[in-house]
């Protein structure tokens, strides 16, 4: 395969592209055999993104695959071009699928190149397929057979979650492979969260197999029918798997009913936002109306900044504070002086203005500093503890810790907030006395000091290249016109995590700044929030605060 990619008359070309079995009808199965031990594979390519140092990916997709054909068109070897039809895509499925194939893909013929999924291309399949994680297996009474069924699950909020056996698709060669593997996993308790009763006796697992199932439905109770084993996936790991949101071909040829929530229309609701987990536009919606009580004490009647991503996290995203044309009337605005005059931002007051934001593809909440009502005078502190990539979260930490120490001091309590990436927010509420300049003051005191005391494990300039396995402490969310992220708010990267307040006592068990996403955080609202209790008991920023300070300094 490396000599036809050789032979191609180019200097260089970035293919987009799949290896498949050199057989007619080959299944994943066969692919993974070959792979593994050897055998006629075929590269089938289908995209050409840069060719001779020139970046295609702004051209529409018939343009690059025309650039694709005219540079294959003497390829030999391994390499094919793969084709395509205009149109008539429900009958074009139809046909694939009598012929026993696993579906088609339909793409936005005039789009330009995104990585990752998004609304300009959709997978409709001929039948339900995904992968699972073996979790464990039940026994077999036939001599020729040493397992009757593998025992499957998805990973739900951190949760393994019971799918159904899967008793199909074993042959002597699958059961050569397989029973090694199982018996190097072999534990003593279930690995699911809740185990039915009909899988009593079973032999357990530990969870990081992952197995490619094809199977005709799932029952009310979220079980697989009819599942029939297709091979291993050693290219993913047991903890990435979620259960899919399968396209037939009805749903991929008719737009999503709309639906409504808290009085907004939600259109496309069934729309996929996250791929991992995949997780919807409804869902979102869902998200936002069930933490409205908990998101609005914070992010309501002050200026707001959205990060808006209308095809999905894995496509583009941008910043929006000035309300657009189509934004729903829940989409309010209010007035900020500036430089050149004033400004209307983007602000809400109930739970119709967040699921509107949503409507208008919002995923991520950014908050000022103060309220409408109070727009030169704050009512929180926030320091973003940053840490360096590759920093462990320990270090994250004991870095809070520090930094509560030090605010105790001056008079100031404080609440942690897991950002839903990398770091910890540490919250001072305040009553809103002060002005942006000496909230801004202090707070780069603070930083300076952190930085000053221990070199080696804070700095706090923003330069990236002073910043190698350091903490940044970001002070710069209390300047006048800066947002941060708001307490509840999803962050618009894989894994679907939510930005949650803990109380300090919590966070020594806390093990990653992502430890909430959309589903294990319903959990949390059996419990009060820790920040919000604070903010009732916010304190004033005046003179004996600044006074504790100036004796730290000396």
């Amino acid at each position: 395969m490396v000599l036809a990619f050789e032979a191609l008359p180019c200097r260089s070309a970035l293919i987009d592209g799949e290896v498949i079995a050199d057989v007619p009808g080959a299944g994943f199965s066969e692919l993974q055999s070959r792979l593994k031990h050897g055998g006629a594979l075929l590269f089938m390519a289908f995209d050409l993104l840069e060719l001779n140092g020139r970046d295609l990916t702004a051209e529409p997709l018939l343009q690059r695959k025309a650039s694709l054909e005219a540079l294959l068109a003497n390829a030999t070897g391994a390499i094919r071009y793969s084709t395509h039809i205009e149109g008539h895509g429900a009958e074009i499925w139809v046909q694939v699928c009598a012929a026993g194939q696993e579906g088609i893909v339909s793409k936005l013929a005039v789009g330009p190149y995104r990585a990752g999924r998004h609304a300009s291309w959709r997978k409709v399949k001929c039948g339900r397929r995904q992968e699972f994680v073996i979790g464990g297996w039940a026994a077999s009474t036939a001599r020729d057979r040493p397992f009757a069924s593998l025992l499957m699950g998805t990973f739900e909020g951190g949760r393994l979650v019971y799918r159904g056996r899967v008793g199909s698709g074993f042959g002597a060669r699958e059961f050569a492979e397989l029973v090694p593997l199982l018996s190097a996993r072999s534990r003593s308790s279930s690995p699911f969260d809740a185990t039915p009763y009909e899988v009593e006796g079973a032999k357990w697992l530990n969870p990081d197999l992952v197995a490619e199932v094809k199977f005709a439905e799932l029952t009310a109770e979220g079980y697989i029918r009819h599942g029939v084993y297709h091979g291993l996936r050693q290219d993913k790991a047991g903890a990435e798997v979620r259960l899919e949101h399968t396209d037939t071909v009805e749903a991929a040829m008719k737009p999503g009913k709309a639906t409504k929530l808290k009085g907004i229309t939600i259109s496309h609701p069934d729309r996929q936002v996250f791929d991992v987990p995949p997780v919807t536009k409804l869902q979102v919606a869902e998200h936002y109306a069930a933490f409205a009580d908990r998101i609005l004490p914070f992010a309501k009647d002050r200026p707001l900044s959205l990060l808006r991503c209308p095809d999905g996290v894995a496509a583009e995203c941008f910043f929006q504070k000035h309300r657009g044309d189509g934004m729903p009337d829940a989409i309010g605005t209010v007035s900020v002086p500036g430089k050149r005059g004033p400004e209307d931002y983007i602000s809400i007051a109930d739970a119709a203005g967040l699921v509107g934001a949503v409507q208008m593809g919002a995923i991520e909440f950014h908050i000022w500093g103060a309220a409408n009502k109070t727009l030169e005078m704050p009512d929180r502190l926030v320091f973003d503890l940053d840490p360096d990539e590759g920093l462990p979260f320990d270090k994250v930490r004991s870095a809070a810790t520090d930094l509560r120490s030090l605010l105790d001091d001056l008079g100031l309590p404080s609440i942690p907030m897991l950002s839903g990436g990398k770091g910890i927010h540490v919250v001072v509420p305040l009553r809103p006395k002060a002005e942006w300049e000496t909230v801004k003051l202090l707070s780069q005191t603070v930083a300076v000091m952190m930085g000053q005391a221990h070199p080696d494990r804070f700095i706090a300039t923003m330069s990236k290249a002073k910043r190698k396995g350091l903490i940044f402490i970001d002070w710069l969310r209390n300047e006048r016109g800066a947002t941060a992220i708001s307490p509840y708010s999803l962050r618009a990267r894989p894994g679907a995590h939510v930005a949650v307040p803990v109380m300090w006592d919590e966070l020594p068990g806390v093990k990653s700044a992502q430890e909430f996403d959309l589903f294990s955080v319903l959990a949390r609202q059996d419990k009060p929030c820790p920040l919000l209790a604070a903010t009732k008991q916010a304190v004033t920023l005046g003179s004996q605060v600044l006074k504790r300070l100036e004796r730290l300094i000396v």
